[in-house]
């Protein structure tokens, strides 16, 4: 399949999986269309969805047996694609995204750069879209350029492409939601570029929708993940952002 772009480049595709068994086969079915690898890291479900995985096809399966967190179950897929692939792709195991948008992401992607490529979710204001998704997204967005990252439009999306073994190398400790908000700041620091590209969404009604995100728990964690990252930038990367306007 023709990418128009460099040959050396490598791609591979991982999914985090937990607990999405009713979209599973058809994000999969849907991202074997690429003629990449892909690599289903399921972060220790309890709802049928291994099960499901395990009887597919031309896939590669992973396995937490206890739920880690969505960055956890994103590194375990990074380091077996990290063995055959220069990049990492990685989507949604909700249906929310169409696995053939990665291809516009991964034309973005000019010579020899590494940026992380963010998918650009269009459609963000639709009706089954939930408020805590677009308040989130503000939110994070500013925080993060506050911690020294990148300014971004969607800094919550998860469909995204990252460079291996870069993103191995930025030392993230956050292993839950709040990997995807430091793994940006850090890669800015490290002053790998982050472009963003457009993507469509989807969002299931409020019935058929199944969602991890906890409110109150995850605000704390993300508020955790912030406060640790500003700290950080004040003390050893003061400097970071300034071009930018943001001190």
């Amino acid at each position: 399949m023709d990418f128009s772009a460099p040959d050396k480049k490598k791609f591979a595709v991982v999914i985090p999986l937990y607990n999405h068994q009713q979209h599973i086969e058809a994000v999969i079915k849907k991202t074997l269309r690429l003629e990449m690898p892909v690599f289903v890291v399921d972060d220790g479900s309890t709802d049928g969805s291994y099960k499901k995985i395990c009887a597919l096809k031309h896939i590669h399966v992973l396995h937490h047996r206890q739920n880690r967190g969505k960055g956890a179950a994103l590194l375990t897929g990074f380091a077996a694609a990290a063995k055959t692939a220069d990049w990492a792709i990685t989507i949604d195991a909700d249906g929310q995204h169409d696995p053939a948008d990665a291809l516009s992401m991964i034309r973005a992607i000019e010579g020899d750069a590494r940026p992380i490529v963010v998918g650009l979710r269009r459609g963000m204001a639709g009706r089954n879209v939930p408020w805590t998704s677009r308040f989130g997204r503000k939110f994070s967005n500013f925080w993060i350029a506050c911690s020294g990252g990148p300014r971004l439009k969607d800094s919550q999306s998860g469909f995204r492409i990252y460079p291996l073994p870069e993103a191995l190398e930025l030392n993230i400790k956050a292993r839950r939601f709040q990997f995807e908000i430091e793994i940006l700041v850090k890669a800015c620091w490290k002053q790998i570029p982050v472009i963003e590209v457009p993507v469509g969404v989807r969002y299931a009604p409020a019935g058929e929708r199944i969602s991890h995100f906890r409110p109150f728990v995850d605000f704390f964690r993300n508020t955790h993940t912030f406060s640790r990252l500003i700290t950080r930038r004040i003390l050893v990367h003061p400097f970071v952002g300034k071009h930018e306007g943001l001190n």
